[in-house]
């Protein structure tokens, strides 16, 4: 009796070569993806901001530059743009270790006070409260916004850093933050830090970030 050939789907050896293949590429993209990944969220240096380049993770510097959020056609969403120097609570010459420094301070005190048990940072924490990713640019603290006058204070650092030290006097929400025992000096670097978290390109995220005058859906 003729024995009828075998069919490739059916052979093991296939199979078996196939699945080694697989997963040799498979290695060798999740290894490209990660060094990529490594580079892109990877923090700039000073230099390459003063030069201008593209960067998706800004330098700790960034706090000396005004920084707004502009709708890019080609990309479909906004994009932080780092224009020029502003003052940050009275300053606009922080050096790199100075604004390292103040950063460290701002995450660690957000860390500790466990701010992220209510709101999101980059999509990471609580929905209980509002997302903390662009709050910088929100332009309810900005000069024609509620909260500065609300505060009575002159600028926008100013009136976020005096909210964050007495929450519970100031309605800016619905849900009411709670006292958190914020000092001065906690309160300004946490600012800082989220000025920072505000000139990142998140890619368009929070996607329903939708106050910002010429933004997507903006209101």
């Amino acid at each position: 009796m003729e024995e009828r050939p075998t069919s490739v789907w059916s052979s093991t050896r296939f199979w078996r070569k196939s699945a080694g293949w697989v997963t040799g590429v498979s290695a060798v993209l999740l290894i490209w993806l990660s060094v990529d990944t490594v580079a892109q969220i990877s923090m700039s240096t000073s230099a390459e901001l003063d030069a201008k380049q593209p960067m998706r993770v800004p330098p700790a510097t960034v706090i000396n530059h005004k920084i707004t959020y502009e709708y890019d056609a080609k990309r479909g969403h906004e994009i932080p743009i780092i224009g020029e120097k502003e003052s940050f609570f009275g300053r606009s010459d922080y050096s790199d270790e100075e604004a390292a420094a103040l950063l460290r301070h701002g995450k660690l005190t957000v860390q500790a006070k466990n701010c992220m048990s209510c709101h999101t940072l980059l999509g990471n924490g609580g929905y209980f409260a509002p997302d903390l990713t662009k709050a910088w640019l929100d332009p309810a603290w900005s000069d024609a916004g509620p909260y500065m006058a609300m505060t009575g204070t002159q600028t926008r650092e100013e009136a976020m850093a005096k909210f964050l030290m007495k929450p519970s006097t100031f309605p800016t929400h619905a849900r009411r933050m709670p006292e958190l025992g914020i000092t001065e000096d906690e309160a300004k670097a946490v600012v800082a830090f989220l000025k920072h978290m505000a000139s990142i390109d998140t890619n368009g995220f929070p996607r329903n970030f939708a106050k910002i005058n010429g933004g997507v859906n903006a209101k």
